[in-house]
């Protein structure tokens, strides 16, 4: 019980240190919501300058990778792509309702941060728990997977959304893909797919939080705010899936045959 207890308070100090960056935007959207004194600058203003200055701290500190920033870069130019469309007055997926100064059209540039958060996490959660995997599939088709997954947001306003058969071909491609996470010295191991499924639950909590603090407002909130609809949690399984993939872009993937009896313990510590 008493290895049990270590190793999972040390699982939830990793986790925290992989999350800092999406935790602190998380913070201080909640924070301004209900308490933002600076006059002359808006709110959604201040959390993009926040989201910079966090992200030079992280480096000057040796807290984050070039790597990892490089990641977030990527992700940040990704997602406002995504945002303008998705926000543009032909689609109106979602609002912004309060006034800016750093934004494209109808987008406050603090959004791709919000996505860069996911990337952030992935790439050092990577690191901090030494990720290995068995029966990954080959590189080149997960890219084909996640470009399908990434027009699919696109094209769905226009034509058969097709999100259930790419979560159908990514059930087919990872079902057997074991992902191995290292706490403290030994390697524990869960189903890829479930992994991914916690994240995007995870997720889903933090975009409940978000709308709730007014960042960002869905067609049905705009009377008052209302939880996200569960069905959210497909759309970001397949973010999720969209993001883990770019980051295999820049992270080596350490592919294991047969484990031996010995490390293939699931999840559960000891």
């Amino acid at each position: 019980m008493k290895t049990f207890i270590i190793e999972f308070w040390r699982f939830g100090l990793k986790q925290a240190n992989a999350c800092m960056f999406g935790g602190f935007l998380l913070a201080v959207m909640l924070i301004t919501r209900y308490w933002y004194p600076i006059e002359g600058l808006h709110r959604y203003d201040f959390i993009f300058l926040a989201a910079i200055a966090f992200q030079v701290f992280l480096l000057a500190f040796k807290l984050e990778t070039l790597r990892e920033a490089f990641v977030i870069i990527v992700f940040h130019l990704v997602a406002t792509v995504m945002e303008l469309f998705k926000t543009s007055d032909a689609i109106g997926a979602w609002v912004y309702p309060e006034a800016y100064v750093f934004g494209i059209a109808n987008v406050p540039l603090f959004t791709g941060f919000m996505y860069s958060a996911v990337g952030s996490y992935l790439a050092r959660v990577w690191r901090l728990f030494d990720f290995q995997y068995s029966y990954y599939p080959p590189k080149w088709a997960t890219v084909v997977l996640v470009t399908l997954v990434y027009i699919n947001f696109f094209s769905h306003h226009f034509i058969w959304d097709i999100r259930w058969v790419l979560l159908a071909a990514t059930l087919l491609m990872f079902y057997r893909t074991t992902i191995y996470f290292k706490v403290i010295s030994k390697h524990r191991s869960m189903p890829l797919l479930v992994g991914w499924f916690l994240v995007a639950m995870f997720i889903w909590f933090a975009e409940n939080i978000a709308t709730f603090a007014n960042i960002w407002i869905y067609p049905n909130q705009s009377n008052g705010w209302e939880m996200v609809p569960l069905a959210k949690l497909s759309s970001w399984f397949l973010l999720m899936l969209l993001s883990f993939v770019l980051v295999t872009l820049i992270k080596d993937i350490k592919v294991r045959g047969r484990v031996p009896q010995k490390e293939s313990a699931h999840a559960t510590p000891d």
